[in-house]
């Protein structure tokens, strides 16, 4: 028996609970034994709320609020059950909505919302989930119930944070299944008292809920599905490079919870703890990420360090005084004060001459605190045995966290290294006798920085390794092997860097090797020692799985698919390099997300070889803008096949033939009509435009077809050539006009103004790509610093070699990127 918990994120929307049920249907197609708590529908609480304020002050805009709820709730049931099945679910929660409408009436008159009151309103949005949920599932097959937590969950009436009466609880839940078979689809987050009245189980109510499920039927584990990958090693907010822990301890995550940590909550644990049931941290919307698994068992892993945390906007208050030297009682008098106060002690540490005794609070509590300690030491202080109270502000704890540093040494010695280093003065320490985590104090402008420093000492290695996924080792994958494979030991020698290729893949199969695949045989393994390449998805959470620093994602296709997933790379905080064009020549929202993306994460996604392979021609235009030039206007020949064509359609040579000549050696595809079309020009002008700061749209590119209308339509390739003789004294014409004005045909591309265009141009001696031979390509850059003479590009556009040189650079690049100090 398993027990999920989906939390309110996951049901927000009626498309996100239909996820949610192809996830279950897994595990019931797999004949698996599973329970399932649902949360209320995201903002639904907070809405409850409201409306329970509104009406509590008597203001008729409740009335408006439960409308809302009551159409959000009922619009989910049109959207997602059939209509001849939608009657008794309606009228059911037309019953709920009319009960809920009674409750805030009752408030109004009343003008007060008592707490036992509130836990009645708020059920009702745990109730509406869990009993629409579980329809769905029936329509779709799973043979669901639903089971409202009042009839078992027995607790007494501390109301909004109701006590849980465990004994009863478990027994009232092992007879219920033992007669009820079906998939319990369960109200999180409620209970009942004996006498039969709703209550709450507080924050983090709906994992309680699941734990204290999970416990009373010895579930073989609990999975909290969420909105994020599980707990990472550190806060993605604050410190990009964090990613997503495999596994923990109980201990790790109740310190992890207490430093803020929002994915679980301390309490929701302790049924689990009591039980040694695992409790898995799983992503709704990844659910192929196995998630974060959260157990008694302590991993052996080599870092010792499990997390790196913070806790932001905190006061540290110090008592300190000559008379509390060998003085017994005095912390007792400080923390009873303290006590009494109800004030909450975040952090405590003490030196060992029994001087001063420092404790960290919430800001909001200091002058209660300052005032409770003054009252309690005012003899002291009146003697000037003891100073008046010390209160610092705009403070921050940062901490590292795991088990494993009990057993190793140097744990501390490199936390304040790195701190050290980066300039991060440390105010105070602490460190309690089970070295489960060690704490410091400091100022809250360096807090980002001090996490980033901690998390990159204990999470990113000191040896400069740059750890390559690569996918796609066709002609340019394997040319790029066989360069860093020369360049291997220079690299080593002269810059003290590793490239080590960690993953390869192609259409079939998927090769990863944690210490470096061997690059001598890397064809003979990906053949015999690899597994299947089941999908992108998949080798990229391998990738993500595998969670070296300093990785890189480098994709060599030309495939769609594999761009779709940039994203997903990106934010992992994972580099991309590649020459694959469609991820930037799709649509200006996607390109500018994925450079968004990669700018927050402080990754790099690099692109340089979509546009000219090797030749610098990205890189230019950047350095160019970045130095503050403006860019006047840009032309391009940029098709090798295309250069080739016109390079060589000279007298005593028809078109048809050149083309002919052309397909046969490889310059174009196929069908030559591709590389006619001006489609692949499009896509590099398009770039070039995003890049120098036009929002453009692939339809935006205006191409004068160099084709007549018949070449075009014809049905194959065949009838393609057929028709292109036909055409021959036009394109023959073309030749001449040109040749008479002593001038050359070249199809160039153009960005000035804000508009691009690609067309067939003739141009003169003074042209810079008058004298373009072979298949080379050339690009321009006219602007205010080049306008009399335009900068130019020139040399091979296309072809292995060049364009796994160009992937190489870029490789260095990030890698200087990352080791930047």
């Amino acid at each position: 028996m398993k027990v999920l918990k989906f939390g309110g994120s996951s049901v927000a929307k009626p498309e996100r609970i239909l996820q949610i049920i192809e996830i279950l249907k897994g595990y019931y197609s797999r004949g698996e034994k599973f329970a399932v708590v649902f949360s209320a529908f995201g903002g639904v609480t907070d809405s409850l709320i409201e409306m329970s304020t509104l009406a509590e002050q008597n203001n008729p805009a409740f009335h408006d609020k439960l409308k809302e709820f009551r159409e959000r709730h009922i619009g989910a049931v049109k959207e997602l059950i059939a209509e001849e099945n939608q009657a008794p679910i309606l009228k059911d929660m037309e019953e709920n909505h009319k009960d809920l409408e009674n409750l805030l009436v009752g408030i109004s008159l009343l003008g007060e919302a008592s707490d036992r009151t509130m836990d009645h309103v708020l059920s009702f949005g745990e109730r509406n989930s869990a009993y629409f949920i579980s329809h769905v599932m029936k329509q779709h097959g799973i043979h669901a119930a639903y089971l409202d937590a009042r009839k078992v969950v027995r607790t007494n009436d501390n109301f909004r944070s109701a006590k849980v009466d465990f004994k009863n609880t478990y027994s009232n839940i092992e007879n219920y299944f033992k007669t009820h078979k079906e998939v319990q689809v369960i109200t999180g987050f409620v209970g009942q008292t004996e006498n039969g009245i709703t209550t709450t189980l507080g924050r983090g109510g709906s994992d309680f809920t699941c734990s204290i499920f999970a416990a009373a039927l010895d579930a073989e584990s609990i999975e909290i599905w969420t909105d994020v990958n599980g707990v990472m090693t550190a806060d993605p907010r604050k410190v990009p490079k964090a990613f997503t822990m495999d596994s923990m301890t109980y201990a790790e995550a109740m310190e992890m919870s207490h430093f803020g940590a929002k994915v679980i909550y301390p309490p929701t644990l302790q049924p689990a703890l009591d039980k040694k049931i695992p409790l898995y941290i799983k992503n709704t919307f990844n659910p192929g990420f196995l998630g974060t698994l959260v157990s008694e068992k302590q991993d052996d892993g080599k870092n010792p360090v499990k997390g790196v945390t913070s806790i932001n906007g905190i006061s540290l208050l110090t008592l300190q005084g000559r008379g509390m030297v060998g003085v017994s009682g005095i912390s007792a008098r400080l923390f009873g004060a303290l006590g009494r106060a109800k004030v909450n002690i975040i952090l405590i540490t003490q030196g060992s001459s029994e001087q001063s005794i420092t404790f960290a609070i919430k800001p909001e509590q200091s002058k209660i605190a300052a005032e409770a300690i003054q009252e309690e030491f005012k003899y002291e202080q009146q003697g000037n045995l003891i100073d008046p109270i010390k209160v610092e502000n705009d403070l921050s704890v940062v901490a590292v966290i795991g088990e494993n540093m009990k057993t190793r040494p140097g744990v501390a010695g490199r936390l304040f290294n790195s701190l050290g280093k980066n300039g991060v003065n440390i105010v105070a320490i602490a460190q309690g006798s089970s070295e489960l985590n060690i704490s410091t104090v400091v100022k809250t402008e360096d807090e980002k920085k001090a996490l980033n420093a901690m998390h990159e000492a204990f999470f990113l290695s000191d040896a400069k390794s740059l750890h390559l996924f690569m996918v796609g080792v066709g002609l340019i994958g394997s040319t790029l092997i066989e360069q860093i494979k020369k360049q291997s030991a220079s690299l080593k020698e002269k810059q003290s860097l590793e490239i080590k290729i960690i993953g390869l893949s192609n259409s079939r199969k998927m090769l990863f090797d944690e210490n470096g695949i061997d690059l001598e045989n890397w064809k003979n393994d990906l053949e015999e020692k690899s597994e299947p390449m089941t999908s992108i998805p998949d080798y990229i959470q391998k990738m993500k799985s595998i969670n070296l620093q300093n990785s890189i994602f480098l994709d060599n296709t030309a495939s769609a698919e594999v761009a779709s997933h940039y994203e997903s790379v990106l934010d992992a905080s994972i580099s991309v390099s590649t020459p694959n064009k469609i991820a930037v020549s799709s649509s200006y929202l996607q390109y500018q997300r994925l450079k968004n993306i990669a700018k927050l994460r402080n990754v790099l996604f690099m692109y340089e070889t979509n546009v000219g392979a090797g030749l610098p021609v990205i890189t230019t235009l950047n350095d160019l803008m970045n130095s503050g030039d403006s860019i006047l206007k840009i032309e391009g020949v940029l098709s090798g096949s295309l250069s080739f064509i016109f390079n060589n359609f000279k007298e005593g040579v028809s078109f048809y033939d050149i083309v002919k000549e052309a397909q046969k050696a490889g310059y174009t595809e196929p069908d030559p009509r591709t590389d006619l079309s001006g489609k692949d020009v499009r896509r590099k002008i398009l770039i070039l435009s995003r890049e120098s700061g036009y929002p453009m749209e692939s339809n935006d590119v205006k191409i004068e077809s160099v084709l007549p209308e018949s070449c075009m339509t014809a049905a194959t390739v065949d009838d393609f050539f057929e028709e292109l003789k036909n055409e021959n004294d036009y394109f023959e014409q073309l030749r001449i006009q040109a040749d008479k004005e002593n001038k050359k045909l070249r199809i160039i591309a153009t960005l000035e103004n804000g508009k691009a265009s690609i067309g067939l141009k003739m141009v003169d001696a003074s042209h810079p790509f008058y004298s373009l031979a072979g298949s080379d390509n050339m690009i321009s850059f006219t602007t205010e610093r080049y306008k009399d003479r335009p900068l130019v590009i020139r040399g091979p556009g296309a072809g292995a070699e060049v364009t796994a040189a160009g992937v190489f650079a870029e490789i260095i690049t990030i890698g200087n990127r990352l080791f930047a100090e």
